[in-house]
Order: structure tokens, then sequence, then C-alpha cells
């Protein structure tokens, strides 16, 4: 998969809801990441910023990689190792 044109967005785990699947990559609230204490959760996209995420911040892939293997952070899994 080319991840270049991929990006990524945190968002609340209330925002969920207001996520319109047809306009991202994962297809459903299932298929998010979400952090270790289930309070967020990672959104994929290409193209153009959907307007329901408009204002948060946008991540490219290797950005989303360093916040997600942080091992200090709150994504970090033990078998993420």
């Amino acid at each position: 998969m080319d991840f270049g044109n991929i990006k990524y967005v945190i968002i609340s785990k209330d925002d969920v809801l207001s996520v319109d699947f047809s306009k991202v990559i994962n297809t459903s609230a299932d298929m998010l990441r979400y952090s270790t204490n289930g309070n967020k959760a990672v959104v994929k996209y290409k193209g153009l910023q959907p307007n329901f995420l408009s204002g948060e911040t946008e991540y490219t892939h290797s950005e989303i990689l360093a916040v997600l293997e942080d091992v200090d952070g709150e994504w970090y899994e033990e078998n993420d190792a």
C-alpha cells in the first residue's frame, strides 16, 4: 500500500459517532485504532480532510507512526514492539 497519500487524524472517542465512514479508509468504528485507554481513535483518509474532521491535526504516515510507537505515549502496547 502507498502510505504517501494517506493522512491520519486523532479524534476523541465521542467524535467517532460523527465519522462518515463512506469518506474515510476505515470502514467502521471497529476498524479504528484506539488508544490504550480507549479515549481516542485514529481515522485515516486520502485527499482533502473531510468536513467532519475539520480543524483536527493532520498527520503523515511517518508522523502517526512516531505517535503510535512512542513507548511513553498512550498508544503503545507491549505487543507493538
